[in-house]
């Protein structure tokens, strides 16, 4: 896949690629895509997880679409930034060319966050700050990649 021209590529990573890197996702392609070609990857892909989709929706974010693919779908791919999501993606990022800078920008892990939810509507609460912590973040790129890691 070809990137823009002048545009930055950056790939959010989370273990299973089935939440926030997700979310990452729709929200810099939505926000962000004029100045950047948006991917995300798992290190264990496990799908993409319903009630992201939903949240998401709300936000008029449709990522429906998306798939949860394999980091190593990204072989040959040239990132300026890979930006780990969670703590295991931290711990396991694969090896990336010496040119792509690899940073860490820590989520909680809806999922995780609403297992002990006594109502649907409690479990969506957990996706929706999640959703919108990541969109403040995102709303911050590219310039918070060189800033606080310059």
């Amino acid at each position: 896949m070809e990137s823009g021209p002048g545009k930055t590529r950056i790939l959010f990573l989370c273990t299973g690629n089935a939440c926030r890197s997700q979310m990452a996702e729709g929200w810099a392609r939505r926000l962000k895509g004029d100045l950047m070609d948006v991917y995300s990857g798992g290190v264990e892909p496990r799908g993409v997880d319903p009630r992201a989709v939903k949240a998401m929706a709300e936000a008029g974010i449709d990522i429906s679409g998306q798939e949860s693919k394999h980091v190593d779908t990204f072989d040959g791919i040239e990132f300026d930034f890979v930006v780990t999501l969670c703590a295991q993606a931290q711990q396991g990022c694969p090896f990336f060319p010496a040119r792509t800078r690899v940073l860490h920008a820590g989520f909680d892990d809806p999922p995780r966050l609403a297992a002990d939810s006594r109502t649907e509507e409690e479990a969506m609460a957990q996706y929706r700050r999640v959703r919108d912590q990541i969109k403040q973040f995102v709303e911050k790129l590219p310039q918070v990649l060189t800033e606080e890691n310059g």
